[in-house]
């Protein structure tokens, strides 16, 4: 307990050297000790990601903005929502001009959603606030270190507010990619409202893995009638990265791209049953660092 409580101070201190930082970090969240030199479940390997891989790249794909021109490049432009402005301060954020319904994201971290369905109902002034509040921000410092955060521009993003007949919220299609292949889908339903969670396998099979902290959908999920295509789409974009989770939504039968993830839940989260985290961890093979470099900067291609 002291020691738990020692270490819910010190992470507060963002000023300790990033691997110091990250072992607290870890230990605090997940009650177990973290090996950066021979991790073995899946979020002891997230925690070394953050530290050890570091190509520039990822400062891209962890943009909500730049990761589009990636996108488009790797896949085409049809898998993008649609953009409707981008604001490099939220002072040029003009609500007047945007639809009944948009989104505005900040770009450089996650959390940041305004979701806009009725503009007659937008309280104008607390939402100035909170972008404001968003632009001030920055992901690295803000949670655990997560290296492709921190030089992120801070900017904000309007887009088409997305819909779906008959459900208030769309299902967020996660898939987790190792070395380009994805091995299993996280799907979030009632994201913001009811929030629950569920996990199937890329023939469709639901699997018994949940997470400690989103309830359990108990029901069963309709394959989506894209879903083959949605799997081509992950491992596109995945291509060449040891890891990455690649979010996808499905709209009457058309893939979406949502945005890519290098750390799920900040390592903060585990698997259960237990298993998991050293099954998972086991799809994880994580590249050797050249010798003679301290960090991977740059990715092995074909």
């Amino acid at each position: 307990m002291v020691k738990k409580i020692l270490y819910g101070l010190l992470k507060k201190f963002k000023f300790l050297p990033q691997k110091t930082f990250i072992k607290i970090y870890y230990e605090y969240y997940s009650g177990k000790k973290l090996d950066l030199d021979n991790p073995v479940e899946f979020y002891e390997k997230i925690s070394w990601y953050k530290v050890f891989f570091r190509p520039k790249i990822l400062n891209q794909l962890v943009d909500k903005y730049a990761v589009k021109a990636y996108v488009e490049d790797k896949i085409g432009k049809q898998y993008l929502n649609e953009t409707l402005a981008v604001y490099d301060r939220s002072s040029e954020v003009d609500f007047d001009k945007l639809p009944d319904q948009f989104v505005i994201k900040g770009v450089h971290g996650y959390h940041f959603n305004l979701i806009v369905k009725d503009k007659k109902k937008l309280n104008k002034i607390k939402s100035r606030y909170l972008l404001k509040k968003w632009m001030s921000k920055n992901q690295y410092y803000r949670g655990g270190k997560e290296w492709a955060y921190k030089d992120v521009k801070p900017r904000l993003i309007a887009e088409k507010y997305l819909e779906e007949m008959g459900k208030e919220v769309l299902n967020d299609y996660k898939f987790f990619c190792f070395d380009g292949s994805p091995k299993f889908v996280q799907i979030d339903i009632d994201r913001g409202s009811k929030n629950s969670r569920c996990y199937y396998d890329m023939e469709w099979n639901k699997l018994d893995l949940y997470t400690q902290k989103i309830p359990y959908y108990e029901g069963e999920i309709d394959r989506p009638e894209n879903f083959g295509e949605m799997k081509i789409v992950a491992q596109k974009l995945a291509a060449n990265l040891p890891f990455t989770r690649v979010d996808l939504y499905s709209i009457q039968g058309k893939t979406l791209f949502g945005e890519m993830t290098f750390y799920p839940s900040d390592a903060r989260n585990s698997f259960l049953p237990e298993k998991y985290n050293k099954i998972i961890g086991d799809y994880f093979v994580l590249p050797e660092i050249p010798k003679g470099q301290k960090y991977i900067t740059s990715l092995v291609t074909d």
